[in-house]
């Protein structure tokens, strides 16, 4: 089988995120889709290694930011490459919160999604977060960052965490 096949899938990247009992975590992730328009439903893909996914399953809601075309390896790399774990990722560029408490970074974003979270699938090394959109915001006119851009023009890595990762 030919794996790089995947590598013709469309993507963007993007910053999901909770808070709960005084806890903030946000990831990096390739794999945030909506799922349908009426009533408005996004999916998104976390590692269940990561912090994001157990703050995510507690709080009942998370935030899904699209970013934008503007942002740089030193913002990927804070929100992609190091973990929530005693780390508040959000302190370098700012943190607003959405109507149901998830935090987000406004920087670096064209638009944010405020989620209640409606069902969760074990899909093995990762959970699929359902949330039904009870918010969303268009933030800039910026262009969303592609996973393609992301690699050919920014160089940029696939962590081993991503849902797209192939060791």
């Amino acid at each position: 089988m030919d794996l790089t096949a995947f590598f013709k899938m469309s993507y963007g990247l993007y910053v999901v995120s909770a808070a709960d009992a005084g806890e903030r975590a946000g990831c990096l992730i390739n794999t945030a889709v909506q799922v349908t328009a009426e009533p408005p439903r996004i999916s998104v893909a976390v590692n269940k290694e990561n912090v994001t996914a157990d703050v995510i399953a507690r709080a009942g809601a998370f935030a899904v930011t699209a970013v934008d075309i503007t942002a740089d390896m030193p913002y990927i790399g804070n929100f992609g490459f190091r973990t929530s774990a005693g780390y508040d990722k959000f302190e370098k560029y700012g943190c607003e919160v959405t109507e149901l408490g998830s935090p987000y970074a406004p920087e670096h974003a064209c638009a944010v999604f405020s989620c209640r979270l409606i069902d969760t699938v074990d899909v093995g090394t990762h959970y699929l977060f359902i949330g039904e959109v009870v918010d969303a915001q268009k933030l800039s006119d910026e262009e969303p960052l592609t996973y393609t851009y992301y690699h050919t023009v920014l160089k940029g890595k696939t962590p081993p965490k991503a849902s797209s990762y192939q060791g």
